[in-house]
């Protein structure tokens, strides 16, 4: 089975699936005149800009929504997620400093395909016989480009990623992180961690937006406290971090440069597919949580799909990744020798918490905390997903078995195997944005950017 996957992650993520990202992300950025870089003003003066000046933001009087804010935080939950944390150490560790690069990279591209997907999915969504919004990146195949085989493609490679990425990823980050800081054993963590997730799931959309508008903030908080207070003993070493990622990021040999053998291939694939990973842009995933906003115009929404890669990737994984670099604990000699002979290196969570635990009393228990928030934080968004293609597929019966399934792995995946769990993870996902990145390209001529002012 490991080999089976093994083989699928390379043949899902080849040179023709990141050059797909990367292209719509290209198509997006020229279309709209480099909407992120030129019109910053206006989307961060109508995304935080109005949380900060207008109260009613975080409130709605249609019962069939949820605030703009409560939609940004349940997208956000589920980006804000381990690729974060363990992501980002992945990434370095198979592929260098210069992988950092390559995120910023699908990052900065990756915020106007995400604008795309949440103007489609604004524009597209339709009313329920209750009332409620139905949204996703299904619904603008089905009613935007008029392919019902392609929408129910995607559903299907939705709830598989929702198990993989959004559940068993997510446990077993979170339960590998609290054994090494705390020694609780891994069942006991999927026990606890399957009750918090029934509790909360079983309320229902609105007990999940609650939830996260609370959660997000406060896990986001703790995590950066701790990752700034870091940065800020090896300041002194943040410019020579800097300029090792940039140096790394464009090594055509092994043998010619890399600071330990490292090549601009392994580089730009880990870089673009953990980039991928942790904000989700070109997934569709998060359009189901954006869907469900009290907002009329697209734009705006696309704007907070913009807020959100930026705050997933450029802010938070950039953090995540010099503070591994400047701390010491990155030792690309050891990981490349393990890798070679096959062995198991060390994993992404515990290598940042080495690196807080350099500076911070208890740096590896604060790590593993912040670990476990974020994780639990995904799941929970991750679950409204799932439940949203679901429905979509089969109606309530579905939703009520899909349900129970999410439930059921929970436990399974926190005491599985990382590796294998990653590697999974990243076969559904490049599978789930076949048919999205396809409906991005036929339907983009409809995509404005009508900049509010």
């Amino acid at each position: 089975m490991a080999q089976l996957i093994h083989t699928l992650q390379n043949l899902v993520w080849g040179p023709g699936m990141l050059v797909f990202f990367l292209a719509t992300g290209v198509r997006f950025t020229l279309k709209s005149g480099f909407f992120q870089i030129t019109k910053a003003r206006v989307w961060l003066k109508n995304t935080v800009g109005a949380l900060v000046g207008k109260k009613e933001i975080r409130e709605t009087k249609d019962k069939g929504a949820i605030s703009q804010f409560q939609s940004f935080c349940t997208a956000l939950a589920a980006t804000l997620g381990t690729g974060n944390i363990t992501g980002v150490a992945t990434a370095l560790v198979f592929g260098g400093p210069g992988a950092v690069f390559w995120m910023w990279v699908s990052a900065f591209l990756g915020m106007m395909t995400n604008y795309a997907e949440n103007y489609l999915g604004i524009r597209y969504r339709y009313r329920d016989k209750q009332g409620k919004w139905v949204g996703g990146a299904m619904v603008y195949m089905e009613r935007g480009l008029g392919c019902r085989p392609l929408a129910v493609m995607f559903a299907f490679c939705c709830l598989g990623a929702s198990f993989g990425m959004g559940n068993m990823v997510q446990g077993n980050s979170l339960a590998k992180g609290l054994e090494e800081a705390f020694h609780v054993p891994v069942f006991v963590s999927g026990f606890l961690c399957t009750i918090g997730a029934a509790v909360v799931i079983l309320g229902g959309t609105k007990r999940i937006a609650a939830l996260t508008e609370k959660l997000v903030p406060v896990m986001a908080a703790l995590y950066l406290s701790g990752a700034l207070a870091v940065l800020f003993v090896f300041r002194e070493q943040i410019p020579g971090a800097f300029a090792l990622i940039f140096s790394e990021a464009f090594q055509l040999k092994p043998a010619v440069g890399g600071i330990a053998g490292y090549s601009m291939g392994q580089a730009v694939r880990m870089g673009i597919a953990r980039g991928i990973f942790s904000n989700e842009a070109g997934l569709g995933s998060s359009v189901m949580a954006h869907a469900q906003s009290d907002v009329e115009e697209p734009e705006l929404q696309g704007m907070w799909g913009i807020l959100e890669i930026f705050i997933d990737t450029i802010v938070v994984c950039t953090i995540t990744a010099l503070v591994i670099l400047v701390s010491g604990v990155y030792e690309p000699q050891v990981f490349l020798r393990h890798i070679a002979q096959g062995l198991e290196t060390i994993d992404g969570t515990t290598l940042t918490g080495l690196a807080f635990g350099r500076v911070i009393p208890f740096g590896e228990q604060l790590l593993a905390v912040s670990t476990a928030l974020f994780a639990f934080a995904t799941m929970v968004g991750w679950y409204y997903f799932g439940e949203q293609t679901a429905s979509y597929l089969g109606g309530k019966a579905w939703a009520l078995v899909y349900r129970l399934l999410y439930l059921l792995l929970t436990f399974p995946g926190c005491i599985m195997a990382p590796r294998l769990i990653w590697e999974l993870s990243d076969t559904l996902n490049g599978m789930m944005a076949i048919p999205n990145l396809l409906a991005l390209w036929f339907l983009g001529n409809q995509v404005e950017f009508k900049a509010k002012k």
